[in-house]
């Protein structure tokens, strides 16, 4: 048992003491898809990797943040939710500081939703201050790994909803996946100067393909990102902090 929110005070503080100080805390959104995905995409994958890798590596989940920095996404379509970019900055520092007297030494953001990692990384910087014997990262599900990051930009820079979302969300939960509205729309954006909302650069609030997502292809990607995040969680526990080299004094040319 590693989620947080099923355990007990005591569960928790024995999982602690006996030296589990990393915990993940999953940071999705709740956003349009397009016409085929349920809005809690970004939420539940996140959540359920986190969960899965959590206790293949033997360390704590929390619950996840269902809402996170989706203003791209406009009211264009029906089903967004955002957070101000400050808010979601604030709401992390003040989960990190919970996290902290908690006895938990190393916290991982785990981003589901690409406009996220500003905000996160924003607050690791105040924790940081914050809490200098306590150590943070943030990483999106695509930046598990090289081979995980491959699988997710398949069918574009810029993706949302694609293929790799969908397929995910095929093996994890079907039932939030309609397969037969599926609409493909190529990424426009490579080559660009500036970043856009999405309502300029898709008709439907999809870039990618879709239409080529299945469970197979979404159990194969679920593997990988479970078995590289684990790898990642146990490299992290065991990593020691940095040398500071010393300082040497050089002579002025003459």
């Amino acid at each position: 048992m590693s989620r947080w929110d099923l355990m007990t005070s005591d569960e928790i503080g024995a999982m602690i003491a006996t030296g589990c100080d990393l915990a993940i805390l999953p940071v999705g959104a709740t956003e349009q898809h397009g016409p085929h995905l349920a809005t809690g995409c970004d939420t539940i994958s996140a959540e359920t990797i986190a969960q899965m890798a959590a206790d293949r590596a033997g360390v704590l989940a929390l619950p996840g943040l269902a809402y996170g920095c989706s203003l791209g996404h406009t009211e264009k379509w029906p089903g967004t939710f955002s957070l101000h970019p400050g808010t979601l900055t604030q709401v992390i520092v003040e989960l990190g500081r919970w996290a902290v007297a908690n006895g938990l030494k190393k916290l991982l953001f785990l981003s589901g939703h690409g406009t996220n990692d500003a905000p996160l990384r924003s607050a690791i910087l105040q924790l940081r201050y914050e809490f200098p014997e306590a150590r943070f990262a943030t990483m999106g599900l695509w930046d598990v790994s090289e081979r995980v990051g491959a699988l997710y930009f398949r069918d574009g820079e810029d993706i949302h909803a694609n293929q790799g979302e969908t397929s995910v969300l095929m093996h994890l939960r079907p039932e939030m996946v309609r397969a037969d509205r599926a609409a493909d729309v190529a990424d426009v954006t490579p080559g660009l100067k500036f970043s856009y909302a999405m309502p300029a650069t898709t008709p439907n609030g999809v870039v990618g393909a879709p239409s080529r997502a299945s469970a197979e292809d979404g159990a194969a990607m679920v593997e990988a990102l479970v078995a590289d995040l684990a790898a990642w969680i146990e490299a992290a526990r065991a990593e020691d902090w940095p040398r500071v080299p010393e300082a040497t004094l050089t002579a002025a040319a003459s």
